[in-house]
């Protein structure tokens, strides 16, 4: 494995590494359609600055995607079978 794959791992493995982006996750890949940010941040009871942040850093890992809805963002699971394959990785580790 090369400095170039270690430090994306490192990027995906940092992303998953907090709570609320899990949960952040969790809702996404769970929803039948991408989900208004607003959305995701009431339902977490959380600022949406906070969940920005979150959704951000998950999609610099590349595990969501941000769509511009007119003046809304919208976020949707970029690889949903990855993401799926890690939910029931991180299932069996409980």
């Amino acid at each position: 494995m090369d400095e170039e794959n270690i430090t994306r791992i490192a990027e995906i493995f940092n992303a998953l590494g907090n709570k609320n982006r899990l949960k952040i996750l969790k809702i996404v890949s769970e929803s039948q359609r991408p989900l208004h940010i607003k959305a995701i941040s009431r339902e977490l009871k959380m600022r949406y600055t906070a969940v920005y942040r979150h959704i951000s850093i998950m999609k610099y890992a590349g595990l969501l995607t941000i769509y511009e809805v007119g003046r809304s963002r919208v976020v949707a699971i970029a690889k949903p079978e990855m993401i799926n394959e890690l939910m029931n990785f991180a299932k069996k580790l409980t």
